[in-house]
């Protein structure tokens, strides 16, 4: 054999370490790998190739339990994950992955992780959850933080469904949230879940409602608060129709939540009268 097959023999031993052998060897590969996929995956998110960037992110999922990586490399492939969901508006997925990503970049001492936790709690309230993410010792440390106060200020709004010091905050502080392009994206979906959200605590003790009043109380026009409640009945939210000749929602009172027990309840006590009127003949 020739010197230069002895070398390529070498490097396939060489590399073929990677694939077999101990644990040690194992997790070497899985770093390597999942340090490419990271790369790939801020590549995709970039050219915005979501099938190639679900494809990656799976992969670099199964991966990393096979790995020992810096958290940095773990932080970035979550964050591309969470931006990922949220584009596919899996809320849930995505509060999960930017819960990550924050911990893992918080971890390494990223400054990324300013960024991350404004995504975390842009994920928290678009999946309408009512615990404050700045609850989590992870988070608490930086409630305070110049970049964080008014995301701070938007959960607590959020929280106590006051839509009006919500938008209030939006405006007056519409610089500094809309100089990060992928927050800024995700806004106007914000609004909305907040309106909703406000929306049917206002109908809730009606049967009749009339949408110029809903209008009044959002300070916004008639016909979007028809489009909130269009999606709240196909969502099942809310049971009911709108009588757009009078502009009135209609609430059908045996479907609605409370109203639905108390018709159980009746349809109950009905029939237990019934069966004792049968047990005394």
């Amino acid at each position: 054999e020739n010197r230069n097959d002895q070398t390529k023999k070498q490097k396939l031993n060489d590399n073929s370490s990677l694939f077999v052998g101990s644990d040690i060897d194992q997790h070497r590969r899985g770093t390597q790998l999942l340090e490419v996929y990271a790369l790939q995956i801020q590549l995709y998110t970039l050219q915005k190739d979501n099938q190639k960037l679900r494809k990656i992110y799976r992969k670099a999922m199964e991966t990393r339990t096979a790995a020992i990586s810096h958290p940095r490399v773990h932080a970035i492939i979550r964050e591309c994950g969470g931006k990922m969901h949220m584009q596919e508006h899996m809320w849930e997925n995505a509060r999960s992955d930017f819960f990550e990503a924050f911990k893992n970049y918080d971890e390494a001492g990223d400054p990324r992780r300013i960024n991350c936790l404004k995504y975390l709690v842009l994920a928290n309230m678009l999946t309408r959850s009512k615990i404050n993410p700045f609850e989590g010792q992870e988070a608490k440390p930086f409630e305070n933080h110049d970049e964080i106060k008014v995301m701070t200020a938007l959960v607590d709004a959020f929280l106590h469904d006051e839509v009006k010091k919500f938008e209030s905050i939006l405006e007056n502080n519409r610089k500094a949230i809309m100089e990060d392009p992928f927050i800024s994206r995700y806004i106007t979906e914000l609004l909305r879940t907040v309106r909703s959200q406000v929306l049917e605590k206002i109908i809730k003790p009606y049967t009749r409602i009339a949408l110029p009043f809903i209008s009044k109380q959002l300070m916004i026009p008639v016909e979007e608060v028809e489009e909130l409640l269009v999606t709240l009945i196909l969502d099942g939210k809310v049971i009911g129709h709108i009588d757009q000749v009078e502009q009135v929602l209609i609430l059908d009172p045996r479907e609605s939540e409370g109203n639905r027990k108390c018709f159980a309840f009746q349809q109950l006590t009905h029939e237990l009268g019934r069966l004792s009127t049968q047990l005394k003949r």
